[in-house]
């Protein structure tokens, strides 16, 4: 009988193996390597201003073609220290130099280093889902 359950196990786990996914490929597969869709990007207009408090600004340009990936930022390009000087781009705040301990270092923290989770460019684009949003300013009168 053990025999029998043996074999219908050993059975069963190359079914298995069999219908497991195959991972193929190599890193420049993933999804960092691919790009991003673009839809209508607006022109360059300028400081967008937020519609809630503590919002993180909005990218006022086209971000087409820069890259922020774990070895390069282009976002670095204007707006670091240094060369939002010469080029009139916003510079970095002072936040974006401290770790989440509060310490302040020379260069940006790498935990603002991915510029895109949070600042995001606009597009003219139909919502998905529909809604009533009002900011801060509309609620206020302002």
């Amino acid at each position: 009988m053990r025999k029998y359950l043996a074999l219908t196990l050993v059975a069963m786990a190359g079914f298995v193996m069999a219908e497991a996914p195959k991972l193929s490929g190599s890193i420049d597969d993933t999804t960092e390597s691919v790009a991003p869709g673009f839809y209508n990007p607006q022109k360059d207009t300028g400081n967008i201003p937020t519609t809630f408090p503590f919002q993180p600004p909005l990218v006022p340009h086209s971000i087409r073609g820069l890259q922020v990936s774990k070895n390069v930022n282009h976002c670095l390009g204007c707006h670091a220290i240094e060369p939002s000087k010469t080029t009139g781009a916003t510079r970095l705040p002072p936040s974006h130099f401290m770790d989440r301990d509060g310490n302040v270092h020379e260069n940006e923290s790498p935990s603002r280093y991915f510029c895109l989770q949070c600042h995001v460019q606009q597009t003219n684009v139909n919502p998905i889902v529909q809604n009533k949003f009002e900011s801060v300013r509309q609620t206020q009168g302002k």
